[in-house]
């Protein structure tokens, strides 16, 4: 070394290693601390727009019902919500299938079919490809969809190798937040719909109608097997002396049912005021469910009007379970005439028919009761229940009812349905 010389200067390149570091812990933060999904992505490809200086980018999810990629988020390429892209086609396809990000320098040199994929793209959103990364989101091994970028910002427009190995880098912490993201927002939907199925649990009860103090003859109990019944009763004071009931099982389980359920107990709350005909009623409630209900749905329901002063029953029967009669000589017996179960024959015309109802009394149920099995498999049936009712019989009909279905679930049968009895007691 010369004296007097100076020491080379030495050039250092910028560490992009740094920025790329924070750039993806940047994105960690955003995903992960927000949960629109959508608005974040955006975000996040605007920060992967600047890093690669690409002019426009989009993330497609593979919905794997259709087997299709959806765009969910996009940066300066418009109509791409409105396209719906086989898993196979174009090079999202290609980088889905490869598991590798994947570089097109240039579209129009490229193998054809890659071409026009663009080509044809392109015309639907008014836009024009000349370069393509595209890097698979892999959680798990798992490729759940792609990020897509598109045409270089200089003058060639044209992606290069340290391109796709920078999308390669970004793209792996990006798919594992958007999992994350996209798990965090089921478990908010999942709460929500659970917090929704309580609220209509909730409304249900207030269809019921309230036990009263003895000497009230009629009383009901109705234990759901879920947070919905598919079951309901009603019973009110129409005169002094008279009083209305209805008792229904909707088939089926789940929203659905509990929702024609609460329909056709309102129509019977509004329509047992002013018709006094069990079988008149039936055929309205019968004619509605027949025109609106879904297909393959009914409702099983029995209507009575009890006349206190003449001890009378008036009963109609909509193919429900027949109802048990408990005689002062402690003897059973059913009411077994019925008809078809709502929503199944329009403009059917029920029957009904008039029993003397003196120092006895009725019990309506669902099948929920009488298919309550043992720890052995054995069905309750018929015969069970009647033990139960003889048991406590003595006691009030709302305290009998309760007392009932406390012993039922207490010797270990197991409730697959709706619990649902109404007693009717002619004194």
């Amino acid at each position: 070394m010369f004296f007097g010389s100076k020491k080379p200067e030495i050039i250092k390149e910028e560490d992009n290693s740094s920025k790329d570091l924070a750039l993806i812990t940047q994105m960690n933060n955003e995903l992960a601390g927000s949960l629109d999904l959508k608005e974040t992505l955006q975000n996040a490809l605007e920060v992967i727009i600047k890093r690669i200086n690409a002019q426009a980018a989009n993330v497609f999810l593979i919905e794997n019902k259709k087997q299709v990629f959806q765009c969910i988020a996009s940066k300066y390429q418009a109509y791409l919500e409105d396209f719906e892209i086989p898993i196979t086609q174009g090079v999202m396809g290609k980088a889905a299938a490869s598991k590798k990000c994947i570089r097109v320098g240039d579209v129009r040199k490229d193998v054809r079919e890659i071409a026009e994929f663009y080509f044809d793209l392109d015309n639907k959103t008014n836009f024009t490809t000349y370069s393509v990364l595209c890097s698979p989101l892999l959680v798990s091994g798992e490729c759940i969809g792609v990020i897509h970028c598109l045409n270089k910002k200089t003058n060639t427009k044209l992606f290069e190798e340290n391109d796709r190995k920078l999308l390669e880098t970004l793209s792996g912490p990006a798919a594992l937040a958007i999992k994350n993201a996209k798990t965090a927002k089921e478990l908010i939907d999942k709460n929500r719909l659970q917090k929704e199925i309580e609220i209509v649990g909730d409304i249900q009860k207030t269809l019921l109608s309230q036990n009263k103090k003895d000497p009230f003859p009629i009383a009901g109990i109705n234990i759901p097997a879920k947070i919905v019944s598919g079951d309901f009763y009603n019973f009110s004071e129409l005169s002094e002396g008279k009083f209305g009931f209805g008792v229904a099982d909707v088939s089926g389980k789940g929203i659905k049912s509990s929702l024609l359920m609460s329909k056709a107990s309102s129509l019977y709350r509004c329509l047992s005021k002013t018709i006094f005909s069990a079988a008149e009623l039936l055929k309205i409630l019968n004619d509605e469910i027949c025109e609106t209900a879904s297909r393959g749905m009914f409702v099983t329901m029995v209507i009575g009007i009890y006349d206190s002063h003449k001890k009378e029953l008036l009963l109609s029967n909509a193919g429900h379970e027949p109802p048990l009669i408990f005689s002062n000589k402690k003897t059973f017996s059913n009411f077994e005439e019925a008809g078809p179960p709502l929503g199944i024959a329009p403009k059917f015309k029920f029957t009904e028919k008039l029993i003397p109802f003196n120092d006895s009394s009725m019990y309506i149920f669902t099948d929920g009761i009488t298919e309550m099995k043992d720890l052995n498999g054995r069905m309750l049936g018929q015969e069970g229940f009647q033990n139960y009712i003889k048991k406590y019989q003595a006691i009030p009909n709302s305290q009998r009812l309760n007392k009932i279905i406390e012993d039922l679930i207490k010797s270990g049968r197991i409730q697959k349905d709706d619990l649902t009895i109404v007693a009717v007691d002619g004194k």
